[in-house]
């Protein structure tokens, strides 16, 4: 991946290497096809200032926050754009972990979601096996994770509830919610406000296809 994001603005270098290291954390950095990176992956951020902006940008101002914003959605829909052509892909996942003690363990299961084979696998099939969801929530290794807090969602039809299956749930519920191609995927932990997401793919028979004969 060889990612470039060219921006006019008149902007500090100190807080343009910020902004690039920011950028990346919420989108190229949260998505992940198959766990799998590349040695020469690389993002970068470069400003020529010919905006002519009076005064250069720095981290705090109001200016800094707009363009962090603009920055940053466009990071995300290049990032995303990866996920959507990943190989064999069929379905685009959203996996968001709320009420976590910090980002880092938030985006940590995420990830562990994502990453999963038999999550992937699960959801190209429409298979409502949602405990593959959450034991990859428990094996993220996070310390002290209370399982009777945690919550779970598949778009708007709620799964799990306090630690176990939602009373209102039904596997044909389950199974209607994964056929879209995309899906929204929310993790509840119970234990703070922090949140992050992350942005996956499933794995089909192309997958193996593609990944087996490129080379061929």
């Amino acid at each position: 991946m060889l990612g470039l994001i060219a921006t006019d603005a008149r902007i500090g270098t100190e807080a343009l290497q910020y902004l690039a290291r920011f950028a990346a954390d919420q989108s190229f950095n949260a998505i992940t096809i198959d766990g799998d990176t590349s040695t020469n992956d690389t993002l970068l951020l470069v400003a020529s200032g010919k905006a002519g902006n009076p005064e250069i940008i720095g981290t705090g101002t109001a200016e800094f926050g707009r363009l962090a914003t603009c920055v940053v959605e466009v990071a995300q829909l290049l990032a995303q754009a990866i996920v959507r052509d990943g190989e064999g892909a069929t379905k685009f996942m959203a996996i968001t972990v709320e009420e976590g003690e910090t980002r880092e363990e938030a985006m940590k299961i995420a990830k562990a979601v994502a990453n999963s084979p038999l999550v992937k696998t699960a959801f190209f099939a429409s298979d409502p096996n949602l405990g593959r969801i959450l034991a990859a929530v428990g094996k993220a290794g996070v310390a002290d994770l209370d399982q009777a807090k945690v919550g779970l969602w598949l778009g708007d039809v709620e799964v799990v509830k306090d630690g176990g299956r939602a009373a209102s749930y039904t596997e044909a519920q389950g199974q209607a919610v994964m056929k879209p191609a995309e899906i929204d995927v929310r993790i509840t932990l119970g234990r703070g406000v922090e949140s992050a997401t992350a942005w996956t793919c499933d794995f089909s028979y192309d997958y193996v296809k593609i990944n087996a004969d490129y080379r061929s």
